[in-house]
This record gives C-alpha cells, sequence and structure tokens, in this order.
C-alpha cells in the first residue's frame, strides 16, 4: 500500500468515527418498550474495528514517515516545515492584509496613517515563501504517492 492511500484511508475513518460518535449518541436512549433505531452494540463493535484499523495506520504513516528521505530529509521534517512555513505565511499575508489597506482621510486636519512597513518588500517575501511552500508540499505529496507503507 502507497504511503498516499494509507493516508487517504486515515482521513475517511476519522470521518467515520465522527459519524459513528454521532450515531451512537442518537440511539443511546429510548422511551421504555422502544428500540434504538440502530444496535448501539453493533455500532460499538464497528468503532472498535475502526479504531484498531486507525492505529495501524497512524503507527505505519509514522514509521514510514520518519524512515522515508527526501532532500536529505525525513519526511516527518519535511512535514513539520511544511506546517511551520504554512502557519508564517498564514500570520504574514494578514500582516500584509492590515499595512497594505488604505486609510481614507476626510479632510487635512485628520491624523495621516501610514504603513509601518514597506508593503512591496513583504509581499516579495510573502510570494517567495508561497513558492517554497508549494514546491515542498509537491514533493511530499510526490513521495507520498511513490512511498511504500512501513
Amino acid at each position: 500500500m502507497k504511503l498516499a492511500s494509507a493516508l487517504k484511508e486515515r482521513s475517511d475513518i476519522n470521518t467515520r468515527i465522527q459519524e459513528l460518535s454521532v450515531r451512537l449518541v442518537n440511539n443511546s436512549k429510548v422511551q421504555e418498550g422502544d428500540k434504538p433505531a440502530e444496535n448501539p452494540d453493533e455500532l460499538l463493535k464497528e468503532m472498535d474495528s475502526l479504531f484498531e484499523r486507525l492505529q495501524y495506520l497512524i503507527t505505519h504513516i509514522n514509521m514510514t514517515n520518519s524512515l522515508t528521505e527526501l532532500k536529505g530529509k525525513t519526511l516527518t521534517e519535511l512535514l513539520s516545515e511544511r506546517d511551520v512555513l504554512s502557519k508564517k505565511l498564514s500570520v504574514l499575508r494578514s500582516f500584509l492584509n492590515s499595512a497594505s489597506e488604505k486609510v481614507n482621510r476626510y479632510s487635512r486636519t485628520e491624523i495621516r496613517i501610514e504603513s509601518s512597513v514597506n508593503v512591496a518588500e513583504l509581499q516579495k517575501t510573502v510570494d517567495s515563501l508561497s513558492k517554497e511552500l508549494r514546491t515542498l508540499d509537491e514533493a511530499i505529496q510526490e513521495a507520498n504517492w511513490t512511498t511504500e507503507l512501513k
């Protein structure tokens, strides 16, 4: 099984567990003399099976990520690099949006508001980091589709 397939299955299992959780709560109580729409015992068995498979996948995905090297780094290192770069870009974009906002003055007597940074320079930095993030993400995705799960 390829790493990408395991990642997709992990995502699907997480979705199914969330749905099962709702179904369990919906069938946790019934009026005296009634039966639940679904058998909670069967739902619990299905949930246990999903958690068992999820644990297997998480273990093997993490193992694969830590043993697979790309560009002199493990996939684990590249994934953390991607996460940090993504968060940094989010903060910089928000800051850039604020810094580049135009504040209208209605008269010459109003206080003039100026940007505290060079917006054009910051935009170039954001563009460069965005390209770096795209390139890194593409490399990770390629590795996901070519790496066998360990």
